[in-house]
């Protein structure tokens, strides 16, 4: 049997994860990369903990399953496993154990998401409250720092105190986190890297924030590799950005100016699927220092596939999640409403049901916070799976398909980029319809 490589750190190069909530996408997910990856580099096992606990996976059942297709196609690249939005040490021993080298860390739960609306007042109370867990407020307090091709950042007290109050106790439990993931790495003998994810929260991260996130974390040696902002716009679940594209051009180049002085380290694009109109400007505007993270697009070409091969079993599939929809939403930043998008028994054309439910952003959105819901479920979670398999090449040719687009964009960024020169040409052809 043909052996691959054991995942490894990637390092600042370009990387793409390719999440995947069945264990099946791999193929498809192979083919795309080696039609239009070129340089960008793969993360072909990737799945957070709270989807995992969705789907009734363990972290042993996410790597076998990456490790199992890329071994059938004698895939002898480089690539990497990310234990996505890691909040516990018990979260960190059991993907480590199961081999994953890249730990996001996810402290979210820390985070003072009203913040940002306090009055000097509250301000003063809230910053009292924290003030014993947070040493650094006078490290920055006063200080001008000119970052170089990108923004003044003024630290007068109001703005530290605020980012203080709303990230203090975030940044206290992401080191803690990390020195755990140091020790368990070290114990195991493997290499890692971490990315910290501070992008669910209302509100776009001030270069500022941003500054003092990313200066605590370097200030006790965080093997830090990307940083998972809050960007201006809306990167909404399964659907293309929502915002202005000049807006997000500007912000992303003064904040990759931030993360190459201060780290270098990479930018990363969480709710990354589909976000196709910004990703060439992500590309050009990170300078090639990208990561960008999918999981439920490939869910949804999933569904594609059983919807071009079993209606009844997609029809059924839509009614339960319509049902589950205001339930599962909830952990979820989405604008999808449910009276927007019709009953599947009021759309008697097949194609128009798939173009509803699968183009469309309501309906996209709609089957994807449910995934949980459908794939535990004992009747529908084993016929999709049935189904995948009995018409793995239709499966796998839509994947391919699909992240082609994605790959395909990101390189023309990459293309236009101060590191052109560094890029390798695609040998191979481009899929075709």
């Amino acid at each position: 049997m043909t052996s691959i490589r054991r995942p490894q750190p990637l390092g600042l190069s370009p990387s793409f994860g390719f999440g995947d909530r069945i264990g099946l996408a791999t193929p498809g997910h192979l083919d795309a990369l080696r039609s239009h990856g070129g340089s960008i580099m793969p993360i072909f096992a990737q799945q957070s903990i709270r989807e995992m606990n969705r789907v009734e996976r363990t972290p042993s059942d996410v790597m076998s399953a990456a490790v199992e297709s890329l071994r059938d196609a004698s895939f002898q690249g480089r690539w990497c496993a990310d234990a996505d939005h890691l909040k516990t040490q018990e979260d960190v021993n059991s993907t480590a154990g199961a081999g994953f080298v890249f730990f996001t860390i996810d402290p979210s739960d820390y985070v003072n998401q009203r913040a940002d609306h306090f009055d000097p007042s509250q301000l003063r109370h809230e910053f009292n409250v924290v003030k014993g867990e947070v040493d650094w407020v006078d490290v920055y307090i006063g200080r001008t720092i000119q970052v170089e091709d990108g923004p003044k950042i003024v630290f007068d007290e109001t703005t530290v105190k605020r980012a203080a109050v709303k990230y203090g106790r975030a940044i206290a439990h992401a080191v803690k986190l990390a020195a755990h993931i140091d020790g368990v790495m070290e114990k195991l003998n493997r290499e890692y890297e971490i990315e910290l994810s501070v992008d669910e929260t209302p509100h776009p991260t001030t270069p500022a924030e941003h500054y003092i996130i990313a200066d605590q974390c370097l200030r006790v040696n965080m093997r830090l590799v990307s940083l998972a902002l809050r960007f201006a716009g809306k990167f909404e679940k399964g659907i293309d950005y929502r915002g202005d594209l000049a807006l997000a051009k500007t912000t992303l180049e003064e904040h990759s100016a931030i993360a190459r002085q201060l780290g270098p380290y990479k930018l990363s694009m969480h709710s990354g699927s589909d976000k196709l109109s910004l990703y060439s400007i992500f590309a050009r505007a990170t300078r090639g220092m990208f990561h960008i993270k999918t999981a439920g697009t490939s869910y949804l070409e999933a569904l594609r596939t059983v919807c071009k091969h079993d209606s009844k079993l997609f029809r059924r599939i839509i009614d339960v999640s319509r049902e589950r929809f205001e339930q599962d939403r909830a952990t979820y930043y989405i604008s999808a409403e449910l009276h927007k998008v019709p009953k599947p028994v009021l759309i008697t054309n097949h194609s128009e049901l798939e173009r509803i439910y699968l183009d469309k952003d309501d309906g996209r959105q709609i089957l994807h916070v449910t995934f949980g819901s459908i794939l535990i479920d004992g009747s529908l979670g084993p016929a999709i799976r049935d189904l995948l398999v009995t018409e793995q090449e239709t499966h796998r040719h839509l994947i391919a398909k699909h992240f082609s687009r994605h790959l395909c964009a990101l390189r023309e960024g990459m293309s236009e980029s101060w590191k052109n020169d560094e890029i390798p040409s695609v040998e191979n052809a481009p899929l075709q319809e």
